[in-house]
């Protein structure tokens, strides 16, 4: 299972479509990974969406992560939890979780990425790798030299958050990105399914690129998951 494209729901990028048709129509164009994220509902109404959200992650063989909630996300029966810098540490969560339960975390340097691996993460993410108005307190973007200096620095899968597009997505998987984690792109779109379809080619036409391959091979970067 690949983090190609990894969609996060959104209600006030979504158009007015709930986070299970966000994800629905994600999942019918190919994302490899959604994750839920919503700031505002009440513990109990986010677990019954989490858990409409996992029957449908689930039929589709897609991983479901929730933003945050360690606890929302296992009564749900997700896969995995997404934590920021000032959420959970995800060493709490790692002695929390069940074995095989993914725990990933955000980061903006080379220091947080190696702390959050060395503590059980099973991914990082640049965030945000550009700026972006998905997210008001995301901050500036770290750019792609900081995503370039943490794939060198960790061995687990890395991707990039924050102001990515079909304009630059191949810029972040050229410069080392195991995959791409869209709001906007995807969900923010008119048609959510014909714009993950696009985003997920976009991701395997720049992999599938010989200078990315060599580069990857010589670097030894690639990463099994």
């Amino acid at each position: 299972m690949g983090y190609d494209l990894y969609v996060v729901t959104d209600r006030e990028v979504g158009r007015g479509l709930s986070p299970l048709e966000q994800v629905s129509l994600a999942v019918a164009g190919g994302a490899d990974v959604v994750q839920l994220r919503d700031k505002e509902m009440s513990t109990s109404a986010l677990l019954r969406e989490a858990r409409a959200v996992r029957e449908v992650t689930a039929a589709a063989g897609v991983l479901f992560i929730v933003d945050d909630r360690l606890d929302v996300a296992l009564a749900a029966g997700a896969d995995g939890v997404h934590l920021g810098q000032d959420d959970l540490p995800v060493r709490a969560a790692r002695e929390i979780a069940p074995p095989g339960f993914i725990v990933g975390v955000s980061v903006g340097d080379v220091a947080e990425a190696r702390i959050g691996v060395a503590d059980g993460a099973d991914y990082v993410a640049l965030s945000p790798t550009f700026s972006t108005a998905s997210k008001a307190d995301a901050g500036p973007g770290h750019g792609l030299a900081t995503l370039r200096a943490i794939r060198s620095a960790v061995s687990v899968p890395v991707l990039g958050i924050g102001g990515i597009g079909p304009d630059n997505v191949a810029d972040v998987i050229n410069a080392g990105a195991d995959g791409v984690a869209v709001i906007s792109a995807v969900v923010g779109q008119e048609d959510v399914t014909a714009a993950a379809r696009n985003m997920k080619a976009l991701v395997a036409a720049a992999k599938s690129a010989p200078h990315l391959s060599c580069a990857r091979e010589k670097a030894g970067d690639d990463v099994a998951f």
